[in-house]
């Protein structure tokens, strides 16, 4: 397997996972020419796709959803309450008939040789997954826009290979920034976005002997930067109730307009 994150943060998310013969992306939130660029960094193309997994229906997470999905006829696999919002929204344009799956949380599918376990994340959207994704005994775990964790979460992303996973504000810098009011506690709450701070804490609930590698995604633009996320999760893990130290594993920042190394799993 690979994972690679194309672009991650609140400007635009879309990340690859794939094996030799399947290739999907979760999110396309960035538009169809960037995407093209970072799946031709991992010698694909667009036209490879075999399917693309939506999260939720933000616009960072969909804006290029249409025009990519239409030129190529990419299948789309979400759920029922995301399709109906970016539908309603007219984000998408004019869809063809049948290239929107329904998929369910907890209901496991598979796209050729991936198996896909949807689960659900309390995010303020219509009905928002995060994703883990296996082939054979392979498996990585995409969990962004969740306010909180929960047991049910940490249960789904247990004994993964590789992880990409939300660290998306620094508190402090948050509170004290330019936002409104309303803004900045829609953040902070039970279905808002996963502080520095609790990324790091979510982590030490999943780090084990076999985890390659980490991504810390999502990065805010205004109330955070790479370093900062990078060293509170780090003190985080080192600190924690684990028996591990961060510089025992590959944690990295996905960066907002740069397409990450892949990690081969």
């Amino acid at each position: 397997m690979r994972l690679c994150s194309i672009a991650s943060g609140s400007s635009g998310n879309c990340i690859y996972v794939g094996t030799e013969y399947t290739h999907v992306l979760v999110d396309a939130g960035i538009s169809g020419k960037k995407i093209q660029q970072g799946l031709n960094s991992l010698d694909l193309c667009t036209a490879d796709l075999d399917g693309i997994l939506i999260t939720h229906e933000h616009s960072d997470h969909i804006k290029g959803l249409g025009v990519v999905a239409r030129k190529y006829e990419i299948p789309i696999y979400t759920t029922g309450g995301t399709a109906d919002a970016m539908i309603r929204s007219g984000a998408l344009g004019a869809i063809p008939d049948g290239l929107i799956h329904e998929i369910q949380e907890d209901e496991a599918f598979s796209i050729r040789d991936l198996t896909i376990h949807p689960f659900s994340i309390p995010h303020d959207a219509a009905q928002p997954v995060g994703y883990r994704l296996e082939h054979g005994e392979k498996s990585v775990g995409i969990a962004t826009d969740l306010g909180k964790y929960n047991e049910y979460i940490i249960d789904h992303l247990q004994n993964l290979d590789a992880l990409l996973l939300e660290a998306n504000h620094d508190v402090r810098m948050l509170q004290v920034g330019k936002y409104p009011y309303y803004l900045k506690q829609r953040i902070l709450g039970d279905r808002g976005h996963l502080s520095n701070e609790n990324a790091g804490r979510l982590l030490c609930r999943l780090l084990h002997d076999g985890m390659k590698a980490v991504f810390l995604g999502h990065l805010s633009k205004e109330n955070n930067y790479e370093e900062l996320a990078y060293e509170t999760v780090c003190s985080e893990v080192t600190l924690g109730d684990n028996p591990y130290h961060s510089k025992d594993f590959r944690i990295q920042v996905a960066r907002r307009d740069v397409v990450s190394d892949a990690v081969i799993i």
